[in-house]
């Protein structure tokens, strides 16, 4: 399915600058509305600050409240994203809570998300991977980079004022 108002960030590692990136982006587009929502298949306790917007076997969707903790979410809401979504899934529900998680976006709204397996069953506007230079916690996203639009390392973004992408008439591009 063609989403091509959402902008989804993977990363080749863990501290590969996904939340940095999203934050970089949000901050840029904060005055169009910007919706941040991060996906994780890591199923843990609730943290203070989510709201529940679904809760059902292998699927938990909340609205993040809090932008004063160092979460991933609570960081894009600082960033100035309008909402903040938080969603753990198995493979099996992440588009159910994907759908779900849209139904809370205004039409054509700008939206930045973390999730690489998203990438599998919706085409972004946008798909940027994030690349870590370190060998010891790489992921295996091999089958996701041939889909990439854009590939940073966190060094490339951290010395760059301009992102070389933008976002008009409801479409995430790059340029």
């Amino acid at each position: 399915m063609k989403v091509p108002n959402l902008l989804i960030i993977a990363g080749t590692g863990n501290k590969a600058g996904k939340t940095t990136m999203a934050c970089r982006i949000i901050e840029k587009y904060r005055d169009t509305g910007v919706v941040a929502v991060k996906i994780t298949p890591h199923f843990h306790e609730n943290t203070p600050g989510l709201e529940p917007v679904i809760e059902k076997p292998g699927l938990s969707v909340y609205r993040e409240k809090n932008n004063s903790t160092s979460k991933d979410t609570s960081r894009m809401l600082a960033a100035g994203a309008s909402s903040a979504f938080f969603a753990m899934v198995t493979d099996d529900t992440l588009p159910e809570a994907f759908l779900e998680i849209l139904k809370h976006v205004p039409e054509g709204a700008p939206v930045v998300c973390e999730s690489p397996a998203l990438r599998y069953y919706f085409d972004p506007g946008l798909f940027i991977v994030m690349k870590t230079l370190q060998t010891d916690n790489r992921k295996d996203i091999g089958e996701l980079l041939k889909f990439s639009h854009k590939e940073f390392t966190l060094a490339e973004i951290s010395g760059n004022t301009q992102l070389p992408l933008g976002f008009s008439y409801g479409t995430w591009y790059s340029l």
